[in-house]
């Protein structure tokens, strides 16, 4: 059983990137300059992990609907996700049992894998995805 979920593409300009990690108070400089980000090595600044974990989060309830609970998110980090770059989310349903269904995840980035996971999902009784 493998039911696709529509991809959802998006552009990480670096007000995205900055903002997403203010906002989630990490303050961490390799998420809002450039200078020190290329100074320690990486391209570029990047998305931190609380940022991913809710896009993840949102690709996963915009398809399932508002009805829909989170239960658990299994995410593994891979490449980073550089400011300039497009995160393309694509996931499929790989189990249904009872109220629950079970999403694969993958975000892709231009280097690779960015993220790779699982999300699982209740429903009430008789609801069904978007």
């Amino acid at each position: 059983m493998s039911e696709a979920l529509p991809e959802l593409s998006i552009e990480l300009t670096p007000t995205m990137v900055v903002s997403t990690a203010l906002a989630t108070m990490d303050f961490t400089p390799v998420h809002h300059d450039p200078a020190l980000a290329r100074a320690q090595g990486s391209a570029d600044i990047f998305l931190n992990i609380l940022t991913t974990m809710g896009l993840v989060e949102r690709y996963v309830t915009d398809w399932a609907g508002p009805a829909a609970v989170v239960r658990r998110i299994n995410v593994k980090l891979g490449v980073p996700a550089y400011a300039g770059d497009r995160l393309s989310l694509r996931g499929s349903v790989v189990s249904r049992s009872g109220g629950e269904l079970t999403v694969e995840v993958r975000g892709a980035v231009s280097l690779g894998d960015h993220a790779v996971g699982t999300v699982v999902l209740s429903l009430p009784e008789g609801e069904n995805p978007c």
